[in-house]
């Protein structure tokens, strides 16, 4: 559902709207697709939401395997990076309101209300950023999980661990040294696919559970009730 829905307000609905460096032809898009606008604010609270829940049975399914890390797991998945996504929403509904152009704003001149809708598109898309620092840490402890778990092939593991270092090296960047941010972007992108395998491998596999009188390890697999 995450990987579903996700690409609508992280991908899909910007590249549509947000149009880079011009406020006016930005707020003109979202004063025409304002239905548009809103299927990526709902789409992002949604997914945002099921983080949630991804996490809280990620830290079931794997706390047997190494409690300490399951718990990093489950605060830097949801605990952290989710409150960050859901204020964050906050700068599209900002934006929202000022293309809108309700009377109470009457004292501002369009080019103005346009400028300021696109700086808040501007915030939404740096508190984005932000979040995917805990979007790359929380692969680490869950890459560790899957290495040493038993029930899921290590190569997983490491997968997680490649997209982990592209989501933070494209965050430094971007914080820290934008005029180097677009390229590194063009190769974190591809990097941070990485992470997808893993839900194909537990959507199509998943965790065996244990038959009655299995012992707890078998076949240097662990099998989990």
């Amino acid at each position: 559902m995450l990987a579903i829905t996700a690409p609508i307000s992280l991908l899909i609905v910007p590249g549509r709207l947000i149009v880079s460096g011009d406020a006016v032809a930005t707020a003109n898009n979202l004063r025409a697709s304002e239905w548009r606008f809103r299927i990526g604010i709902a789409s992002e609270l949604f997914h945002q939401a099921v983080v949630i829940f991804l996490a809280v049975a990620l830290y079931r399914l794997l706390k047997p395997v190494d409690e300490r890390h399951a718990l990093l797991l489950l605060i830097l998945g949801a605990l952290v990076s989710v409150p960050i996504m859901f204020v964050n929403v906050l700068n599209q509904v900002a934006a929202l309101i000022l293309v809108g152009g309700p009377a109470f704003l009457s004292t501002f001149e369009k080019p103005q209300l346009d400028s300021l809708a696109y700086l808040f598109i501007r915030l939404h898309g740096q508190g984005i950023t932000v979040a995917s620092i805990f979007w790359g840490l929380w692969l680490f402890p869950f890459g560790m999980l899957v290495f040493r778990s038993g029930f899921i092939p290590r190569v997983f593991g490491l997968l997680l661990w490649i997209a982990g270092v592209a989501y933070l090296a494209s965050a430094f960047c971007t914080l820290v040294v934008p005029q180097y941010a677009a390229r590194v972007d063009q190769v974190a992108l591809l990097l941070e696919i990485a992470e997808v395998p893993i839900i194909f491998w537990l959507v199509i596999w998943g965790a065996r559970e244990k038959r009655p009188g299995a012992p707890a390890v078998a076949s240097g697999h662990v099998t989990l009730t």
